[in-house]
């Protein structure tokens, strides 16, 4: 029996970051469908601690008009740049640190169901400081916060942590310090 396949696709509009296109696919029943997609350039995802704190950022997200607690990330928006490279770029950007140490956690997809942004996260430590490069108008007015990991049970059960990809990223950075 052969399993799903894509057969075509329409790029329907294209931005600065992402596409969105409708997809032609066809079941394992021979049935043929469209799904709407939205494609990404994929991001990496800091998780840096020092002394049993980690370093979070605070920024306003455009798409849901708010801000969030979270942990530094970025998108992959250098082409052909090694993840690990890219990682330690958006920790120096956004929180002004430089790892000795970079740590692959994870990969993970952020909302399969219709996006195929791809995300690698790292465990960042030996942590010195340099100077931060912000990027965009949400970094230049963001505010950079310690907070001691073993907090992070709490932020999530308050709802002061709703971000999907630091709730992934600090659960497995408890775990890392735990083995």
């Amino acid at each position: 029996m052969a399993g799903f396949r894509k057969l075509d696709e329409r790029i329907v509009w294209s931005g600065t970051l992402v596409s969105a296109g409708t997809g032609t696919f066809v079941d394992p029943d021979g049935n043929e469908f469209e799904r709407d997609v939205v494609h990404h350039p994929g991001a990496v995802v800091v998780v840096p601690v020092i002394d049993g704190d980690v370093v979070l950022v605070r920024q306003y997200r455009a798409a849901i008009d708010g801000e969030l607690l979270e942990v530094p990330a970025g998108k992959r928006d250098v082409t052909d740049e090694p993840v690990e490279l890219t990682a330690h770029r958006e920790l120096e950007e956004e929180v002004g640190m430089r790892a000795g140490s970079m740590v692959k956690l994870a990969e993970f997809y952020n909302s399969p169901g219709f996006c195929d942004e791809h995300s690698f996260l790292f465990l960042a430590t030996d942590l010195t400081p340099c100077d931060t490069s912000f990027q965009g108008h949400e970094e230049q007015h963001m505010s950079i916060e310690r907070v001691p990991l073993d907090r992070v049970p709490d932020l999530i059960a308050s709802g002061e942590l709703v971000d999907g990809k630091s709730i992934i990223a600090l659960c497995l950075a408890r775990e890392h310090f735990r083995s």
